[in-house]
């Protein structure tokens, strides 16, 4: 893996290494691969603990398509892969497994084409990583828009467009990526002419803009695709709202209404049989005040593209019914990761101490990523 073109990854604790980011994508997987046989060994648990959850809607999905009205709320293009592999003998449910781990590492490696090591390595240390190594969507939905973004950044739109697209079939996040693609094609330089030419007229930059924001209409067409799907199946144009809202409570409320909801679901006296979930829904908090920073970061840096982004993310879960699932969001906030990275890795020579901090913060994630794997894969709520 190579850097960007105009973009080389940062000296400093890990020297842009490709190396250090395929140990670090395997050691990762590693550790959520023993957290798993831990559990077989010391619970006597399957490796059908990998169908918990979300990845049960989808297998059945691929299955058996959409067979009940809330399953609506899941977009259809990892349920269709998913049939498509399963057609050629794979178990779907292996099939789905192999497909995250496969998808997590072109996402690593998309990142690392965006900012260098230290961003893939901060995002492989995520505590909800192992929502990168099961059936959900967050492996392809992060290999397709971090490649997305790479190629627009790379001023190659025709790739970014197909590619948001596939983004865009997986979740609704695609929109939003749609959205900050747009802003980006609007404010992105380019030099339309030689170096120390004539100006380029301004006429022929809104020219070159609306021909980025033309190619936005291929991941336009692929929501619209399935929207229009709902519309022939109900008659509703809302019906991916309604099964949001039905089977998933996501109805509309008002931002301080969801943060005192969410802060009482935190209160370990309001869930006495399962501890664990007041734990997960202060990391909920922990990650909307998170998205707010990153947000805030962006606009003042005026990268107002990567901003929506993530601004529109937190917005939309801040009118939620609570704070749910923004844990699992922020695996796609590539501009959290890039930030991240960047101030792990420093601007001056690594001293000893400033490696022996790292190294316990490291150790530290890790142990915080096989707890919540753990979540998972008992089938504890974890996001």
């Amino acid at each position: 893996m190579r850097a960007a073109p105009g973009r080389t990854p940062p000296a400093g604790l890990w020297s842009g290494d490709a190396r250090l980011v395929v140990q670090a994508w395997l050691g990762t997987r590693l550790v959520l691969a023993l957290t798993l046989a831990w559990l077989m060994v010391s619970e006597g648990r399957g490796l059908d603990e990998l169908d918990n959850w979300d990845v049960e809607h989808y297998l059945r999905i691929a299955t058996d398509g959409y067979t009940d009205p809330t399953k609506y709320a899941f977009f259809p293009g990892w349920p269709l892969l998913l049939r498509l592999v399963g057609a050629t003998g794979v178990p779907v449910l292996i099939a789905a497994t192999l497909l995250a781990l496969a998808f997590s590492g072109l996402a690593a490696a998309a990142l690392y084409r965006l900012a260098g090591a230290g961003p893939v390595i901060a995002w492989l240390l995520a505590p909800t990583a192992i929502f990168t190594a099961v059936g959900y969507t967050e492996s392809l939905f992060c290999a397709a828009a971090f490649w997305a973004w790479e190629r627009a950044s790379s001023r190659h739109w025709g790739a970014a467009a197909l590619l948001a697209a596939v983004a865009a079939s997986v979740r609704v996040s695609g929109i939003f990526l749609i959205g900050a693609l747009a802003i980006l094609a609007l404010t992105q330089d380019r030099d339309l002419g030689p170096p120390g030419g004539i100006p380029v007229p301004a006429g022929r930059r809104w020219l070159e803009r609306l021909r980025r924001l033309a190619w936005l209409l291929v991941p336009v067409a692929a929501v619209a695709g399935y929207l229009g799907y709902l519309y022939l199946e109900t008659g509703n144009w809302l019906a991916w709202f309604d099964a949001q809202a039905s089977g998933w409570t996501r109805d509309f409320t008002w931002p301080w209404e969801a943060l005192q909801r969410t802060l009482d679901a935190s209160d370990p006296a309001g869930y006495p049989g399962h501890p664990e979930w007041a734990w997960v829904f202060r990391f909920e908090i922990v990650s909307m005040a998170v998205g707010v920073v990153v947000t805030a970061y962006g606009a003042v840096r005026r990268r107002w593209a990567e901003a929506a982004f993530v601004g529109v993310q937190v917005a939309a879960f801040a009118v939620s019914e609570w704070f749910m699932s923004v844990n699992r969001a922020v695996l796609l906030w590539f501009p959290l990761w890039i930030l991240l990275g960047r101030v792990l890795e420093g601007r001056h020579p690594v001293s000893r101490s400033r490696r022996i901090v790292i190294g316990v913060v490291v150790a530290a994630a890790l142990l915080v990523q096989a707890w919540w794997a753990s979540l998972f894969l008992t089938g504890r709520w974890a996001s």
